[in-house]
């Protein structure tokens, strides 16, 4: 079920989404590489509570839509909807800023990995809470800690451009008002839901042009920057280089990078 927007909100992508990406380009294939961590999945989980009803904002390709509530999704992107498998929830095409929903309408509301994409960040997690009764739950990386990644030191331009975008865990909390927790979610080693940090202790996966595309950040740095990364980490994997240097990472159970789960109530 796909219900359509009746006009064109003013900000679109070429795709048809409210974000700076453009998911025409680099949508196809991300279900292939950003999958549900059932860790993460397990947190999220827990942070709705006795929700039945849930809208899930950005939901993108429904990586993380519990299956045991009964989910509205918001998607505004062709691309990502398309990729959204056969008997998932019913998805709107709306943004978070415009959220076609009366007043209170949700049990719940979950924004994975998505506002760093919108237009009006106040105005959207606004929204989240004028349609929920209950808990907003974000999914989102802290910009203060993606330093922590060894990708800084063959793509710093990448890690800039995250934590340009990424909105400060102060102003998510300053957003949702109320009673505001963050969480701090350990990555794991063999992480599924292939955000750059996911590959922490497998930085072989990141000479994979679709693992890099999975990740919206690529898109905004050029082809010289994406070309030297793979020519110097190449370099680095095939002499020990990288080994000798961040070697003890591929058996690290967990990374403490930036992931941060936000749990904001009225």
């Amino acid at each position: 079920m796909d219900l359509e927007r009746s006009a064109t909100t003013p900000g679109q992508a070429p795709d048809g989404s409210a974000g700076d990406a453009d998911y025409s380009r680099i949508g196809p294939g991300y279900s292939r590489y950003r999958r549900p961590e059932p860790a993460f999945a397990a947190a999220i989980r827990e942070a709705l509570g006795p929700a039945r009803t849930l809208v899930n904002v950005g939901a993108g390709a429904g990586s993380y839509e519990p299956d045991h509530l009964e989910v509205t999704a918001v998607e505004p992107s062709a691309a990502m909807r398309a990729q959204r498998p056969g008997g998932s929830a019913p998805v709107v095409d709306a943004v978070a800023e415009q959220l076609p929903f009366a007043d209170r309408a949700f049990d719940a509301a979950l924004a994975s990995f998505t506002v760093h994409q919108w237009q009006d960040l106040r105005g959207g997690l606004a929204e989240l809470r004028r349609v929920t009764r209950g808990p907003v739950v974000v999914l989102t990386c802290d910009p203060a800690a993606l330093d922590r990644s060894w990708i800084t030191e063959y793509a710093p331009e990448v890690i800039a451009t995250e934590a340009g975008r990424y909105p400060a865990i102060d102003a998510l909390r300053e957003g949702l008002g109320g009673s505001v927790e963050v969480h701090a979610l350990p990555i794991p080693l063999a992480c599924v839901d292939g955000f750059s940090e996911a590959y922490y202790g497998r930085p072989e996966m990141l000479l994979d042009p679709g693992a890099r595309r999975a990740n919206s950040a690529w898109s905004f740095v050029g082809a010289e920057v994406e070309e030297r990364f793979v020519r110097t980490l190449r370099a680095d994997l095939d002499s020990g280089a990288w080994d000798a240097r961040h070697g003890d990472l591929r058996t690290l159970p967990a990374f403490p990078g930036s992931l941060r789960l936000i749990v904001g109530r009225p």
